[in-house]
């Protein structure tokens, strides 16, 4: 086991991190930059150094830095959260190179997963159902008109080594198909420094669902089940659901078997996440990877009753799954709402500030990951992300109450947040019904 990690992040993911870090009493190194430096998981820390500056390139994504720290205080190894530097390959080598662990995949399972097509490929020869859609990159614009006319529209253009939503485009109809092309291969230039494209069916009214895994490197790998992840904005999550109320039994076990062949066919480790899109007819089709933890992760926890941190630090030190797939149960239903500090009648634009007064729900079944609290000031450069509120019970029905009432009583004063908005969303009676997919809020909120 690892003696001392180096936290590379912020927020309540730093937090959450720690406290997995301290029951397996590995001692820890917390980084901060000077907006940062009164976030609570400092308080705990075994060492804490700055990182000098604010901005995102100086600080948290500062490769050189982030090791240096590591020589300085001795860190044998680095877990980087989410978001920031933990897909980054480069980091990873470049870590790994001057001795220290990454806690996460190798360079290489990175380096590889950054091209999607070359994972829809893998995919598909270990037969895991795929998005529609040529197995080779567009080799010019006349062949991508002529594979369009075949494939029919809507459609997506997507970069072969696209991330964070960069590089694609829909295509509504053939007159628009050009522009879309060549915008698509400029901005896949200019991001990725390769303009490859491919090409995918656009499946319309589709949920996001998603499989949770874990892999060990002595060839295990189960799932925790599914996570219904189709409440979206611009492509950004907003509350999240487990189990699924799409999934029937035989669909469930067909989409998680899935996620097991997926991560096998891939020589995955760690935790990761599969992303499927399911149909209205029923069909599941894989569209993306995520070789991290995720922000959702709280909601598998819930139900699993499987601590995924505190295993993704034992799978990092090499050690085996403490778990097989006959030991995870599954119980209850959760709901993850991310309140961002953000106002929902302004086009939910960031709103950072001082935080005048925060109080928070209790009880049973509730469950709230935050680094806020009153008299913390919300900085601008970073994402506004204040907390993620989390409630369990017996089934759905109940969870939605309850997360009702927990809204109700958390009070966060002096930004905007999304809270009112995610009280909006549990009334309407579709999301009831268990009635969405991921154009649902476009649909129903807002334009």
């Amino acid at each position: 086991m690892f003696e001392k990690v180096l936290i590379a992040n912020r927020g309540e993911i730093a937090l959450r991190v720690l406290r997995a870090c301290r029951e397996l009493g590995i001692k820890t190194v917390g980084v901060f930059s000077d907006a940062d430096a009164n976030l609570p998981h400092l308080r705990y820390v075994d060492q804490k150094v700055a990182l000098g500056g604010n901005l995102p390139q100086e600080t948290y994504l500062n490769i050189e830095k982030i090791i240096r720290v590591c020589e300085l205080t001795g860190a044998d190894a680095v877990h980087p959260g989410y978001g920031f530097l933990s897909e980054n390959a480069e980091f990873v080598e470049r870590l790994t190179g001057r001795g220290f662990k990454f806690i996460g995949p190798n360079p290489e399972t990175l380096r590889g997963m950054k091209n999607k097509l070359h994972v829809k490929k893998c995919l598909h020869e270990a037969g895991v159902p795929v998005v529609p859609g040529p197995l080779e990159p567009v080799r010019s614009l006349e062949e991508g008109k002529a594979i369009a006319a075949e494939l029919g529209y809507p459609l997506l253009l997507k970069a072969s080594l696209g991330g964070g939503g960069r590089g694609i485009r829909v295509v509504e109809k053939p007159e628009d198909f050009e522009g879309a092309f060549q915008s698509a291969e400029r901005e896949a230039k200019l991001a990725f420094g390769r303009g490859e494209l491919y090409m995918e069916k656009l499946i319309g009214r589709a949920r996001h669902v998603e499989v949770q895994v874990l892999a060990d490197t002595f060839g295990n790998v189960v799932h925790l089940g599914e996570r219904e992840c189709s409440l979206q904005r611009r492509r950004q999550k907003i509350l999240e659901e487990a189990p699924s109320p799409a999934l029937s039994g035989n669909l469930r076990q067909k989409i998680c078997e899935a996620g097991v062949r997926a991560a096998k066919a891939l020589n995955y480790t760690s935790c990761g996440t599969l992303e499927f899109l399911l149909t209205e007819e029923g069909e599941f089709y894989f569209m993306e990877f995520n070789a991290r933890i995720q922000v959702e992760h709280p909601v598998t926890e819930m139900i699993s009753g499987v601590d995924i941190v505190r295993e993704q630090i034992r799978v990092g030190a090499g050690e085996k799954l403490k778990i097989t797939q006959e030991e995870v149960l599954l119980r209850g239903h959760a709901l993850e709402m991310r309140i961002n500090a953000e106002d929902p009648n302004k086009k939910f634009t960031p709103s950072p500030g001082k935080i005048a007064r925060f109080e928070v729900p209790h009880g049973p079944g509730i469950r709230l990951d935050t680094h806020c609290y009153t008299g913390y000031v919300v900085p601008p450069y970073y994402d506004s992300l204040l907390g993620k509120l989390i409630v369990w019970d017996v089934d759905r029905d109940f969870a939605i109450r309850r997360a009702r009432e927990a809204l109700r009583s958390f009070v966060v004063e002096g930004v905007a947040t999304t809270i009112p908005f995610h009280l909006k969303i549990l009334s309407h009676p579709d999301f009831g019904k268990g009635m969405y997919h991921t154009q649902f809020l476009e649909e129903n909120f807002y334009s």
